[in-house]
């Protein structure tokens, strides 16, 4: 490792030099306390009994070598300084053991040898591709029973992940922080060690092999990356050095709102930890993208805009991200960003911060905000689902129903909605294909599939149980229907960030809480097109399609498959008594009209959605193939 480099903070394999290393015949020990007076290191290779550590060459760079040193041992380093003599965990350790414990593993990270070179080989961005995320949470997603804490290893739900994935056909898995931290309930968002998978779940070996068998399968992992503050336990980063070696100092603002120490940026050495932290779980693991947390954190002071833009933290995510993207240029960056900051997604060689994706959570909360109204208010409240499309090409936004919107009396997503319990189905099979229409890529929590009204708990599966319900059954075959739609069809993908991609068909159709988006992919054969009715009342909309154009019902969300009312394939049959007869008397009204036309009018081609109250239908527009003009008899 270039020393001088390091301390530039324009390093990002720092882990191959600090560490425990494993070595032919035995480990070496490296760590870096540059106000240390002593370091000693000591674990099960020694008895626990403290080894001094030494600076051969550069002050602040401590090592040993432990010829009896092996694999899978535990150690820890013990720091003599200003503060006394304090244990620590390794900051650049590749393993933990399980909490409350806090010592190191010794690790050997060529155990496992990766076998996806083709899907390494051939992924992408996926710009112009689907990008449908699965977001969970490991030890949550499916309980172990015969596991004291409740959990499976990382590999051992490798086989029930990739069917359940598959079958809701997702594109991608986020898994929610699996650095190593202390307290269960910060969900891995309070991190103590930033190279070490939590032990909770198993091994590093363990935790490639799944991301291994995920690749194998066609399927995309994403982990969560928590650059803006780490744990403040004081065992771990906290005063490591006996000094304030990782965060800002006492004098400043060094804690965050959630009781964390905040990461100081204009620190070299902070910031080649963090970029060589961000390096390792996309080289060593295979990881195809980092969700990065809190990033509103690091553009503005504690995330408070009044405070001003934090230029140091701002310029360390541009040389980061554009770092990341030289070594990794398929590997996804994207950005939960609350702030209305210019140049998320713009490349960081532009002057914009380098992110491929923004969380779009403006889109998110007026979606909600909308859909927690009774039907007569949102008449009032269109702007609710049409405004982030007035900034929407700014960024290339992704669309997130995450695991923030389900938690702390939040509810979940079904259960924010207005009404009652039938009508709350009705109404999110809706907002999935109001979601689906919308460009940008997807984001769903585990849960939100089966209808799940119980807020997510870290200690309990998903009551998987609720499919024995019809309803609930229905409305999970209903998001596997939509979740396929989406990847069989390029147009609802391939021109997210072209606005040449989009239309509204209409946008409220004055206050019937009626909303229609036709996409579009690159070929132009083809198009999508959906009319959803927001409101308690049927309705029936029509739209005259362009010339030669003709359109195919290919979902209905009333259909009885799906736990409505309507027979699929019929016509007459639809919906309620209310709809039928709204129905009836738009036809009335519609072949009068027809009538006044004369005989040789151009047939008329045309969408017509008879809505019950809160439903939507789907079609594709396709082009007619022309036919050919009979040459005359000479």
């Amino acid at each position: 490792m270039d020393i001088q480099a390091f301390l530039h903070g324009d390093v990002f394999d720092a882990y191959e030099y600090f560490g425990a290393h494993v070595l032919e015949n035995g480990v070496i020990f490296r760590t870096y306390a540059p106000k240390a007076q002593r370091v000693t290191v000591y674990g099960d290779f020694n008895g626990w009994q403290e080894w001094d550590m030494y600076c051969p060459e550069h002050p602040g760079f401590w090592e040993v070598y432990a010829a009896d040193a092996r694999p899978g041992q535990l150690y820890k380093y013990v720091i003599y300084g200003a503060n006394g003599r304090v244990e620590h965990c390794d900051p650049y350790g590749f393993g933990m053991e399980l909490r409350p414990g806090f010592a190191s593993v010794i690790r050997d990270l060529r155990e496992y040898t990766f076998q996806d070179w083709d899907w390494m080989r051939t992924r992408s961005l996926n710009y112009d591709k689907p990008l449908n995320i699965f977001e969970m949470h490991i030890g949550s997603w499916k309980r172990n029973e015969e596991n004291e804490h409740g959990w499976y290893e990382y590999d051992e739900i490798a086989d029930d992940l990739i069917a359940y994935v598959k079958k809701y056909h997702y594109t991608h898995v986020e898994i929610m922080p699996l650095a190593e931290y202390p307290f269960d309930g910060s969900w891995g968002y309070q991190t103590t060690c930033y190279f070490a998978p939590t032990s909770r779940y198993g091994s590093a070996s363990q935790l490639r092999k799944l991301i291994d068998r995920l690749h194998g399968e066609g399927i995309g992992a994403i982990i969560d990356f928590v650059p803006a503050h780490f744990a403040k336990d004081g065992y771990a980063l906290r005063e490591y050095d006996g000094g304030e070696l990782y965060e800002y100092p006492s004098s400043d603002v060094s804690m965050s709102e959630w009781g964390t120490c905040n990461f100081l940026y204009n620190k070299g050495e902070v910031a080649s930890f963090l970029k060589s932290a961000a390096n390792y779980w996309l080289k060593e693991y295979h990881f195809d993208g980092l969700r990065m947390d809190a990033i509103s954190r690091l553009i503005y002071w504690m995330g408070d805009e009044n405070r001003g833009v934090n230029d140091l933290a701002v310029r360390f995510l541009r040389e980061m991200n554009a770092g990341i993207r030289v070594q990794h240029p398929t590997a996804m960056l994207i950005a939960e960003d609350s702030t209305a900051f210019p140049g998320c997604t713009r490349s960081a060689w532009d002057g914009g911060l380098g992110f491929d994706y923004k969380w779009d959570l403006g889109w998110m909360n007026d979606t909600l905000d909308y859909m927690k109204k009774q039907s007569f208010e949102r008449i009032g409240q269109t702007g609710k689902l049409t405004f982030s499309m007035m900034y929407f090409y700014n960024e290339r936004h992704l669309l997130p129903f995450s695991h923030d919107e389900v938690v702390h009396g939040k509810l979940t997503i079904i259960n924010k909605i207005y009404g009652t319990y039938e009508e709350k189905f009705a109404q999110a099979k809706t907002l999935y294909a109001y979601m689906l229409f919308h460009p940008g890529k997807k984001l769903n929590f585990m849960g939100s599939e089966i209808g799940m009204f119980r807020e997510w708990d870290e200690e309990k599966e998903p009551d998987y149980f609720l499919l024995r319900y019809p309803t609930h059954d229905s409305f999970s075959e209903y998001m596997k229907a939509l979740n396929a739609l989406y990847l069989d069809h390029p147009a609802l993908y391939e021109k997210d960030y072209d606005p040449t991609g989009f239309r509204w068909i209409t946008m409220s159709d004055k206050g019937s809480n009626v909303f229609g988006i036709q996409r579009y992919g690159k070929d132009k054969k083809e198009s999508l097109a959906a009319i959803m009715n927001f409101s308690c009342e049927p309705r029936v909309f029509s739209y005259d399609l362009e010339e030669g154009e003709k359109a195919e019902l290919v979902l209905d969300t009333d259909w009885n498959r799906y736990g409505g009312d309507t027979v699929e394939g019929t016509v007459d049959e639809r919906g309620s008594e209310e709809a039928r007869k709204a129905a009836q008397a738009a036809a009335v009204a519609e072949k009068a009209a027809d009538a006044k036309k004369t005989k040789d009018a151009p047939k008329r081609n045309y969408i017509r959605a008879e809505l019950p109250p809160f439903s939507s239908m789907i079609f594709i527009v396709k082009q007619e193939k022309a036919r050919k003009s009979k040459k005359k008899q000479s």
